[in-house]
């Protein structure tokens, strides 16, 4: 696993030991980032089942200014922070060892909001569309913002989730990835 692009283009990212996270592919991040981006002039992202870091880590080295991460796996979080110290960007992120949900509530009562939201929960557990109503409710995402769903390509997502709208949908692998952005 390494960083596709930006200012940590090409770095190595240490992956999560056994098999408790399944990692985002190269090609499948390098193409997420080419739907919503490819590059940011700042702003604030929410990498939720964060694992190793690696969709966070990519925002990061392509403009946002500041990344939460978040995972319950205590693997997971000594991996993002690893990460995040050998690539030089603890100051710019925070690490949670926290459920989705339970995170989601705490940035809501912050009223934190964010230009990028990123879910990648294990294919096992598909939680997305409460967790996209829970961001809908909160209203979390702001207005230029976008939220990535990654799932198994064999869930079918809503189109419309209160104001949030899918704009792109595409299959790589056993893997689906959706773009959800507000309506408007």
């Amino acid at each position: 696993m390494r960083v596709i692009s930006g200012s940590k283009k090409g770095r190595s990212l240490k992956a999560v030991a056994g098999t408790s996270t399944r990692p985002t592919t190269d090609k499948v991040k390098e193409s997420i980032f080419n739907m919503i981006g490819p590059y940011f002039d700042g702003g604030r992202g929410l990498d939720l089942f964060a694992g190793s870091g690696g969709l966070g880590i990519e925002a990061l080295s392509r403009g946002f200014e500041h990344c939460i991460f978040v995972d319950r796996d205590f693997k997971a979080i000594q991996t993002v922070k690893s990460n995040l110290k050998t690539l030089e960007l603890t100051k710019h992120a925070q690490v949670y060892r926290n459920d989705a949900e339970r995170a989601l509530h705490a940035a809501a009562k912050r009223e934190t909001g964010f230009r990028g939201i990123f879910l990648d929960p294990p294919y096992k557990e598909q939680k997305l569309k409460a967790l996209l109503t829970l961001i809908d409710e909160y209203q979390m995402l702001e207005e230029d913002g976008f939220i990535v769903a990654e799932h198994d390509r064999e869930v079918e997502l809503p189109e419309t989730v209160g104001d949030l709208v899918m704009t792109r949908k595409e299959t790589y692998g056993l893997t689906g990835v959706a773009i959800y952005k507000k309506r408007g």
